[in-house]
């Protein structure tokens, strides 16, 4: 990128505060490297994208926000496993309850996002409602739930005196998500859709609107922004999971950016991130198709109870973990019958035990979670 200033550092007496320059305006790539990483991202994307037209992706749509939920809240220091993400309340030990409730808050936010991206443009109103739902009845719930900030905030450190990064006073948020906002939806800006998502994520972050939840509202951005833009069908890529894995790389990007203004350095590793995560998205899928191919002969050896089997196994792909009530209620028939077949589906090695007594007894589908675990 020719000629890019990040920004400025502005004196607020006793600190300073980082300013982005506005990114609604001409971009100009002329980096080789860029262009090259452009390409690959795009072709794997389009092999993701296909799945979509193919095979009911809905299906194991549940498992990719479960997954998005626990990595990105991971990069915040929450706990919870994906097991965990699909029990109910009661079901989660109390020291883990405050980190659980937060993940199912991120899951209903971007369910949310998802269905107000049918009558909302990718927009701050979008992303304030997003945030609402993200912070409501948890430990930031006192933080201003889906308003931009009135106040100064700071990442890293106790305090303004020692923070490693002070974003813009409360100021200029408005101004500032205006552009983006503007930047987003500027049908005559010809930049490719991978580049601008880079930068909204980058400008997001420096902007750091809001006084809690910043990280995981700009990470979901990202795959929000695929969905509207039409390079993704369904919302399957997330790249918290490769944040998480690169995590000082990934701050330590961002930073290059505001303080040597270096757009090239961040444009390459976000594009490392979709093309290494696509990647694995499209070998999770083709794991699935192996396994639902052997789960087939497995369920054959059942006989009458194959039918029944068969729609177990349909509600583990949108829901992994499951107990005897759950089962009696997909199949429509006794609690005895129900315990028959898990017994059956525990010994063909399709269920697997981790939890609780005879009557709480949970049950999980391994090889299916053991696909996302990877």
């Amino acid at each position: 990128m020719k000629n890019f200033i990040s920004g400025k550092t502005v004196n607020q007496g006793y600190y300073k505060a980082f300013i982005p320059n506005m990114i609604n305006r001409n971009w100009e790539i002329n980096d080789m490297e860029v262009i090259n990483l452009l390409s690959q991202a795009d072709r794997l994307l389009g092999q993701l994208y296909m799945y979509s037209n193919y095979v009911n992706i809905d299906l194991y749509l549940s498992m990719h926000i479960a997954k998005e939920a626990t990595q990105s809240s991971r990069i915040e220091g929450t706990q919870t496993n994906m097991e965990e993400v699909f029990m109910i309340e009661k079901e989660i030990a109390k020291e883990r309850r405050d980190d659980w409730e937060e993940l199912q808050n991120y899951i209903q936010a971007m369910n949310e996002a998802m269905n107000n991206l049918q009558i909302l443009p990718f927009s701050s109103r979008l992303i304030c409602q997003t945030h609402k739902i993200l912070l409501q009845g948890v430990r930031g719930k006192h933080k201003l739930p889906g308003e931009f900030r009135s106040s100064q905030n700071w990442i890293g450190g106790a305090s303004l005196n020692d923070a490693i990064f002070i974003p813009p006073p409360h100021t200029e948020v408005s101004t500032l998500i205006s552009d983006l906002e503007k930047f987003a939806n500027n049908s005559e800006n010809n930049l490719p859709e991978l580049l601008k998502i880079a930068i909204i994520h980058y400008q997001f972050e420096t902007i750091h609107p809001f006084l809690d939840g910043n990280g995981r509202i700009g990470r979901l951005l990202i795959t929000l922004y695929l969905v509207n833009k039409g390079l993704l069908k369904r919302p399957i890529l997330y790249l918290s999971d490769f944040f998480e894995q690169y995590r000082d790389l990934y701050y330590d990007n961002l930073t290059i950016v505001r303080t040597k203004n270096d757009i090239n350095q961040w444009f390459k590793f976000f594009l490392t991130g979709i093309i290494q995560t696509a990647d694995k998205g499209i070998k999770t899928f083709d794991e699935i198709f192996k396994l639902q191919k052997n789960l087939t002969e497995k369920i054959s050896t059942l006989g009458s109870r194959s039918a029944d089997a068969n729609k177990v196994i349909d509600n583990l792909y949108k829901n992994p973990v499951i107990n005897v009530s759950k089962v009696e209620k997909i199949i429509e028939k006794s609690n005895v019958s129900a315990y028959k077949l898990i017994a059956d589906l525990e010994k063909i090695g399709v269920l697997h035990k981790i939890a609780g007594g005879q009557r709480k007894r949970l049950y999980i589908f391994k090889d299916y979670l053991d696909l996302f675990h990877n």
